[in-house]
């Protein structure tokens, strides 16, 4: 029987009443984003639609690829919150933040700390930071890695950083020899992406670096708003990189979310990824609204450990 996964990112949640007070909030770079959010995002729907179109295809769990606020005021993490606890159990959904989510540096208790029970992994100790977080749900290993951190304005690059990247390996591994099918959770693509430097993870060539020696069998990214397919060298094969569109996003492009379908065949995995996309005439959501689905068949990666220190 096939395990389904859910993928959304970028939600953009409206920035809920009350949440823009005190003004004096809006200094520095979260001003200029509340300049943006103005002219392109404030008329962004209400997530209804997407989340009941989420609930009908009953996935076995969902992820979530960052960006659901758009200031990161400490009103819109509160919010978030109520809407990722109406998703289900915390055992059901795993996250990782966006740039948005670190527009200016938030303190843990009012920002990403309210969502730590999405992120947080086996062995997590108090105050230690969730990343990378392991979840293991049934044959799937999600790995959650943040490439959110304030940056100057006019940039929103993401970083990993040395600790997670010297973290990273060991848990590839240690899923690869349970037989699980890996899968990476990151806002930032791997892989060069619209918008340049600007943009881009500026550790990005190390993270491939890491994938290529340890695999993985799928990863997972938002950040640039439009459906993307690529794929990454691995120690197996191939690896897919896809990319979510913004989920909510009227006047502005197809709004839309992944449902990946993943079980073992005799040839090992077998992965089906169909895109469920919003006509901006109707508001409804169907499979195949236009092209964009397409089938993946993964090796498996049982017994594809590589013991050692867990360093890249």
């Amino acid at each position: 029987m096939a395990f389904t996964l859910a993928h959304v990112s970028d939600l953009h949640l409206p920035v809920p009443p009350g949440a823009l007070r005190p003004l004096g909030q809006l200094a520095g770079k979260r001003l200029l984003a509340y300049l943006a959010w103005r002219r392109k995002r404030r008329r962004a729907a209400a997530p209804g639609a997407l989340l009941a179109d989420i609930a009908a295809a009953e996935p076995d769990h969902i992820a979530v690829t960052g960006d659901l606020t758009n200031l990161a005021l400490p009103g819109e993490f509160a919010a978030a919150r109520e809407l990722l606890a109406g998703l289900g159990p915390a055992e059901g959904l795993s996250l990782v933040p966006g740039n948005h989510d670190a527009t200016v540096a938030v303190p843990w208790a009012k920002g990403l700390g309210r969502w730590d029970e999405w992120m947080a992994g086996e062995g997590a100790g108090p105050g230690t930071s969730p990343f990378p977080f392991l979840h293991r749900r049934g044959p799937l290993a999600l790995i959650g890695l943040s490439s959110a951190l304030p940056t100057l304005p006019g940039s929103a690059a993401g970083e990993l950083g040395g600790g997670q990247l010297a973290r990273l390996p060991a848990l590839l591994d240690w899923a690869a020899r349970e037989g699980l099918f890996r899968v990476m959770l990151i806002h930032h693509p791997p892989l060069p992406g619209p918008g340049g430097r600007r943009k881009a993870l500026r550790d990005g060539a190390a993270l491939r670096e890491i994938l290529a020696r340890h695999g993985a069998e799928l990863v997972l990214h938002g950040h640039h708003h439009r459906v993307m397919q690529g794929e990454l060298p691995g120690p197996g094969g191939p690896i897919p990189v896809l990319g979510a569109p913004h989920a909510l996003a009227p006047g502005h492009g197809w709004a839309g979310w992944w449902l990946h379908r993943i079980e073992r065949d005799a040839g090992g995995w077998r992965l089906e990824s169909v895109l469920r996309l919003q006509d901006p005439a109707t508001g409804r959501f169907a499979e195949g609204a236009r092209p964009g689905a397409w089938r993946l068949a993964r090796p498996a990666t049982e017994g594809l450990g590589h013991p050692g220190s867990g360093t890249a």
